[in-house]
């Protein structure tokens, strides 16, 4: 029997990813591929283009974090031509960055990751008397956890069991050993599930209190922002107020008592305690507070050593391709990086499902490049950021990881897991929905003195500019690069966090932290691979956001035949 494991697609992410695995003969990956099957055009859209319109055509890189690559690609012209904007213009844009974060991290862990934590058939031959009772073990004041409340839930599921359609419960490895929610436990986290959906419709609707809607705001712009009316409206300052509160409470009532349960739960899984191969992270300064202060911290650090945390040199990124769909002579800056197609297509290999396509291992596979910083691989993200604002001393990113680590008593080693990744994601969240209200109150002070959003940017056509912006996504560190001349874009170039982390192996042999973090994980059944999965998912994929490509002779660069009977 081969032993090759196949998953295409990973489900649950935005775009297509495929992901390969080679097991021994006691089930271990003994070696992994992360490849990005499907690709799009936007840095080639770009050039030619003025550079007051790269915000508005960047944000449709990603349909999630829309707004992160509105607000890079427009801060990436903004350092290019000198702006600096005013300080209001600053703070409404942290509090749109406030209002994504909270949406984005509740509906990854809800409705992206959390069916890889949570049995929901199990969770039907639970006890609602009983699961009422384990949540007040998590929270003080447990929410959707009443037992009226999650014997409901479990009868809407039984519904939809009966029926023989799960709707979104559908194809998942329910019954799996790596599941440890005891069936109450199940029974609270599936609750929470229904009510994340209606709690990130409110987070959707701060955002778009500033940005005119969401996704794909449109209230920025080179020199600032247009929400002027909003901003000076007490009425809507106080709804954005009020809609903050109602994600917070459910941030900390369900999403941070879930969290604490996970690591209660699964804190003797082995399948959740690596995941953490590439011990090098990356992070940006991001969330503007009062007084110039940032919330969270920039850094490098660099195999694992917290007490040698450097700044981040920009000129010692770079992206390789030697095992990406591309052409390229060597590694390239992103300032002068190309978007060559050079697709090189799939080998037909027998697999533990029988003959299909797969990877070419040591040739190229996938449409994601490989970015490294001074030639070595990565991870960015949550954890990232934790990591480097921990090593800076931040404050109130110590407290936070101490108090976890005090509150499920697991030691700091921990966080370097696929739980502590998970983990880090929650902390985050709850970070940016509590600091981010000194954002909010710093810009009512700032009212009383200055109302000013807007500078009008100016280009002379006979000077070059070149300019980056580096921000915080939320799948981690996103820059944009880009260079201007006679007025307009000569070439773009977009990192974002998913091709930091899902890029295959370099020149050198170095495997991206997607790769590497499969790398001697045990699975009980390779034929039904969730522990891939739940590994893949921690890092909250965004395959749109990490392909960018275009012919420029607009041939075919491959075909692909979907059958619409398998969907």
């Amino acid at each position: 029997m081969s032993n090759r494991v196949v998953i295409d697609p990973i489900t649950r992410i935005e775009g297509h990813l495929r992901v390969e695995v080679e097991v021994d003969e006691n089930n271990t990956i003994t070696k992994a591929w992360s490849s990005s099957t499907l690709w799009r055009g936007i840095e080639v859209i770009l050039k030619g283009r003025t550079p007051m319109d790269v915000g508005l055509i960047v944000q449709r890189i990603c349909g999630v974090c829309t707004y992160s690559h509105y607000r890079c690609g427009t801060e990436a012209v903004e350092n290019a031509l000198g702006v600096e904007i005013p300080l209001n213009a600053k703070y409404l844009r942290s509090l749109m960055q406030t209002s994504l974060y909270m949406h984005d991290h509740i509906v990854h862990f809800y409705h992206l990751h959390g069916l890889d934590w949570v049995d929901v058939v199990s969770a039907l031959s639970a006890d609602p008397a009983l699961a009422a009772q384990e949540a007040l073990k998590y929270t003080a004041n447990p929410i959707a956890a009443g037992e009226g409340e999650l014997r409901a839930v479990q009868e809407r599921v039984k519904g939809l069991v009966e029926t023989g359609k799960l709707g979104p419960f559908a194809n998942a490895y329910w019954g799996n050993g790596t599941y440890k929610f005891t069936p109450e436990q199940n029974l609270i986290a599936v609750s929470h599930y229904l009510k994340a959906l209606e709690v990130q419709r409110v987070a959707a609707e701060m955002l778009a209190i500033f940005g005119g809607k969401s996704p794909h705001p449109q209230s920025l712009v080179v020199g600032g922002v247009t929400a002027i009316r909003d901003m000076l409206s007490p009425a809507r300052l106080q709804e954005w107020k009020q809609k903050h509160a109602i994600v917070h409470d459910f941030i900390i009532r369900a999403y941070k008592a879930d969290i604490v349960m996970a690591a209660a739960a699964f804190g003797n899984e082995p399948s959740v305690l690596g995941g953490v191969n590439v011990n090098s992270f990356l992070a940006t300064s991001d969330f503007i507070l009062a007084n110039g202060e940032y919330m969270f911290d920039s850094g490098v650090i660099m195999h694992g050593d917290l007490a040698g945390v450097s700044d981040i040199d920009p000129d010692s990124i770079k992206e390789d391709v030697t095992h990406a769909w591309y052409k390229a002579d060597s590694a390239q800056h992103p300032y002068d990086g190309t978007t060559e197609p050079n697709y090189t297509g799939f080998v037909e290999r027998d697999t533990v499902y029988g003959k299909l396509p797969t990877v070419d291992g040591d040739g190229k596979y996938s449409w994601v490049k490989s970015p490294r910083y001074k030639d070595e691989p990565v991870e960015v993200g949550p954890l990232a950021s934790l990591l480097v604002s921990y090593a800076r001393g931040n404050k109130v990113v110590v407290d936070a990881v101490n108090g976890l680590l005090q509150a499920t008593g697991l030691p700091i080693e921990a966080l370097f897991t696929t739980l502590g990744r998970t983990a880090a994601r929650m902390l985050q969240t709850v970070i940016v929905a509590e600091e981010g209200l000194k954002t909010f109150e710093a810009m009512l002070v700032n009212l009383q003195s200055d109302e000013s959003t807007y500078v009008t940017p100016e280009i002379d056509p006979n000077t070059d500019y070149v300019g980056h912006a580096m921000i915080e996504a939320p799948r981690g560190m996103l820059s944009h690069w880009v260079r201007i001349k006679g007025g307009k874009i000569e070439n773009y170039q977009a990192i974002v966090p998913t091709t930091w982390n899902s890029g295959p192996i370099d020149a050198n042999g170095k495997m991206g932290p997607y790769e590497a973090s499969l790398i001697g994980l045990k699975l009980e059944d390779p034929t039904k691979p969730l522990e891939v999965i739940r590994i893949i998912h921690s890092f909250d994929p965004c395959m749109a956001c990490a392909v960018h490509v275009m012919d420029y002779n607009k041939q075919t660069l491959g075909q692909f035949r979907i059958d619409p009977n398998s969907l």
